[in-house]
């Protein structure tokens, strides 16, 4: 028989002739569920490489077009001059990315444009171009994951761009000694090859319509989808319908200048007015707060309040009216709420009587300069006050009328 690999790439050309000397299947297409070997790949090509590569195209388009028709910084191609310093969560890899020269940036923010852009088409251009784009947006992924804390969201995103790789392309992957799985694959592409088909049972039958009314319900929904990633005024991470099933998606259309952060400090004075009162601050697990602490790295990990922490300081606490419910967790030494902080100043302490945020400014300090000397990797600077300091008596009337648990002392 000849090489598994070479017999895949024959059914991939067309060409269906079994192999001289093969072993005949076990019977004409026969499975436990009724399906012919034809059907089956069918069904699978439909719901999931069809549907996996139109969403991997989607995708990308998409990404790249609310990137080109937001923020001009897209445009003229210094986008990458901030993205690493003010990012949700940077990692270590991102403060030496950032000092990169500028036509890096250049490159770096042209190739964003090219890989979300340009590659996506490739998947319509044959069989080695929808390799290469696969491959290209597979790397491009790990080149995110390596350079930021994104979350899970580079690891799903490689997902739809698995289906761009062939049986011939994977068979590399997986044993190809007789009984193998390429053995056994080999072995139904052929009895599909010789047109075989056995009565369809009703099992199958439900199965096919299943996949077929999967398909026809995900192309509808599709529908406002795609007229959006047309639309001039595009819109990011929208549902157009109450099943959620098919939404737009989009990240990083604006690119913020410059960092701000909001740190939260507690004090265990009575007056918080009096100039000696000294000011704990608060650690959280990720985001940047002491500017002496290396960045983390916890990529595909996600710490959802260091995020929130980052859209927050964008904005006013009136915006925001969760972060002085978790002031008041604070207050009270809250169990559950410092669990989600890296350092609690009034551990084993008794709580603070005044806790407050306060508004600061952050750039990454500069290598072999005054603040990296001493090991800093942050610089910050004082805005001013983002929320005034505030007690849980001062609290009460503000947790009630929003009819939230008002805290009680650990």
């Amino acid at each position: 028989m000849a090489a598994p690999e070479e017999s895949l790439r024959r059914r991939k050309a067309g060409n269906a002739g079994a192999e001289p000397g093969s072993p005949p299947g076990p019977g004409p297409g026969c499975d436990p569920t009724g399906c012919s070997a034809r059907l089956r790949a069918g069904t699978f090509w439909l719901t999931r490489i069809v549907l996996l590569r139109a969403l991997a195209f989607i995708y990308c388009i998409h990404l790249g077009l609310i990137k080109i028709r937001g923020d001009r910084c897209w445009r003229d191609l210094t986008c990458m001059d901030f993205h690493y310093e003010t990012q949700p969560v940077p990692n270590p890899a991102a403060y030496f990315l950032h000092q990169s020269p500028w036509w890096v940036h250049r490159f770096e923010t042209l190739s964003n444009h090219f890989l979300e852009l340009v590659v996506p088409f490739f998947i319509f251009l044959g069989r080695r171009m929808c390799i290469l784009h696969g491959a290209l947006q597979i790397l491009f992924q790990v080149v995110l994951i390596i350079s930021g804390n994104l979350s899970f969201l580079n690891w799903l995103t490689m997902v739809p761009s698995v289906a761009c790789f062939d049986d011939a392309t994977l068979g590399f992957l997986f044993p190809s000694g007789p009984g193998g799985l390429k053995d056994r694959v080999l072995k139904l592409q052929e009895e599909a090859a010789r047109g075989a088909r056995p009565p369809l049972r009703y099992g199958c039958m439900v199965r096919r319509a299943v996949h077929m009314a999967l398909g026809i319900l995900v192309a509808w929904l599709s529908v406002p989808v795609v007229i959006n990633l047309l639309s001039p005024t595009q819109i990011m991470n929208t549902s157009f319908n109450p099943l959620r099933i098919v939404n737009t998606y989009g990240a990083f259309g604006s690119i913020t200048k410059e960092r701000t952060e909001v740190i939260l400090q507690g004090t265990a004075s009575p007056n918080a007015s009096t100039p000696d009162a000294v000011w704990e601050d608060y650690e959280f697990k990720c985001k940047p707060g002491d500017p002496g602490r290396r960045p983390c790295l916890i990529s595909p990990y996600h710490h959802r309040l260091d995020w929130l922490m980052w859209f927050a300081a964008f904005q006013t606490y009136e915006h925001n009216e969760w972060i002085i419910h978790l002031a008041g967790r604070l207050l009270a030494n809250d169990a559950m709420a410092v669990s989600l902080l890296a350092l609690n100043p009034f551990e084993d302490r008794a709580p603070p009587r005044w806790v407050r945020g306060e508004h600061y400014r952050y750039k990454f300090s500069r290598p072999g300069g005054q603040h990296a000397a001493a090991g800093k990797w942050w610089v910050r600077k004082r805005i001013g006050p983002y929320f005034p300091p505030l007690s849980l008596r001062d609290l009460e009337d503000y947790f009630r009328s929003r009819e939230w648990p008002y805290p009680e002392l650990e």
